[in-house]
């Protein structure tokens, strides 16, 4: 007869090797998922803190076939000058007006509602950008 092979018992001899690998791979992820959500939140905070203008379209309305008036509230620190572009649209989303409305500096809040000369019907405005003047 064969001598029957027998394993040592678990624990005996330190941990097996899987033991040590699985241990291995959970710090790894840990140390990577970490670095991910810091990444992130840097990568979050830097876009919020770095928005100086923002803007947003409360309503519009088509005055006429040639004029459309779009009412536009802006937000942005005091002693910065923004400008913000507007569009309007008409119905086969060919552009009608664009105008870029420069917001003065001196007041944080600014609503304003501003009216755009067309080339043609317009069905929608939309606002394409704020930032800071240059």
């Amino acid at each position: 007869m064969y001598p029957v092979q027998q394993s040592p018992p678990e624990g005996r001899y330190g941990r097996s090797a899987d033991a040590r690998t699985d241990r291995r791979l959970k710090t790894l992820g840990l140390v990577l998922g970490a670095g991910l959500l810091a990444m992130v939140g840097w990568f979050g905070f830097s876009y919020v803190s770095g928005t100086d203008v923002s803007g947003e379209l409360i309503k519009f309305q088509v005055v006429s076939e040639e004029r459309v008036e779009a009412h536009l509230e802006v937000r942005k620190d005091a002693d910065v000058e923004g400008v913000c572009t507007l569009r309007a649209m008409a119905e086969d989303d060919a552009e009608v007006a664009r105008k870029d409305v420069r917001l003065d500096n001196g007041r944080e809040r600014i609503d304003r509602v501003i009216s755009m000369r067309t080339t043609g019907p317009a069905v929608n405005v939309e606002l394409v950008s704020c930032a800071t003047a240059n």
